[in-house]
Formats: C-alpha cells, sequence, structure tokens
C-alpha cells in the first residue's frame, strides 16, 4: 500500500482540496463517537464539530490511536445492538425526518467510505 510518506503531508491542503487528511480522519472519529459511541456505546463522547476541521499537525500515532479506539468502540457497541433495534427508530434526530437505525447505519457507512475516498485521493495528488 502506498501510504502518506511524509507527515506533514497528513495537513496539506492543495489543489483545491479543502480538507487535509488528517482533519478528515479527525472528522470521521467525531461522527462514529458521536451517533455509534454515545448513542450505543454509552461513551459520554461530547463532540466538537469544528475542531474536527481546524486542529492542524497532530502526530500521526495520536490520529492512529483515535482511529483504533474508534474501532474498537464501533465493533463493542454494534455487536450489543439486537436486531429488533435495527429496526427501531434510531434515537437521534440527524435528517429533516426521523430514520431507523439501519438506515442511519448505512447512511455511517457510506460517509465513512466517501471521505476515505477523499482521503485516497489527496494521497495520490501529494504523490505527483
Amino acid at each position: 500500500m502506498n501510504y502518506i510518506q511524509n507527515e506533514s503531508q497528513i495537513w496539506t491542503i492543495q489543489k483545491g482540496i479543502t480538507n487535509s487528511a488528517g482533519n478528515l480522519c479527525l472528522h470521521l472519529v467525531g461522527n462514529l463517537n458521536t451517533y455509534i459511541g454515545n448513542t450505543y456505546g454509552n461513551t459520554n463522547y461530547v463532540r466538537n464539530r469544528e475542531l474536527e476541521f481546524s486542529l492542524k499537525d497532530i502526530p500521526s500515532t495520536e490520529l492512529i490511536r483515535k482511529i483504533e479506539e474508534t474501532m474498537l468502540m464501533v465493533d463493542y457497541a454494534l455487536d450489543n445492538l439486537s436486531e429488533k433495534e435495527l429496526i427501531m427508530e434510531f434515537p437521534l434526530l440527524v435528517f429533516e425526518t426521523k430514520t431507523s437505525t439501519e438506515f442511519m447505519l448505512i447512511h455511517l457507512t457510506t460517509h465513512l467510505t466517501f471521505h476515505l475516498g477523499q482521503i485516497n485521493y489527496h494521497r495520490r495528488l501529494l504523490q505527483e
């Protein structure tokens, strides 16, 4: 795999890209901790969405730690989610109308993959 080779590039913005890979990483961690961790993992996570896009120069080791903790939290929360809860209404109003939990989880998956694609595209732009 071709990862970002220079750690400072994690925070680089260029060629019309408005968010760095680091900020997108923080955004995804915040998103999953809010909508899965806080809602189903009882983590009491408090999100500061503005910081997800304004913090800079966090070491990659810290980003990796946040990712790993988020992965463990998602695994725990989803392992404890019943099939009955999947079809129930998602406890938070995220869109204009209420949705089911299963719909929200699908939305979170597509949100995650969208931003992971942006991170990968950004990485390839930096390697040119």
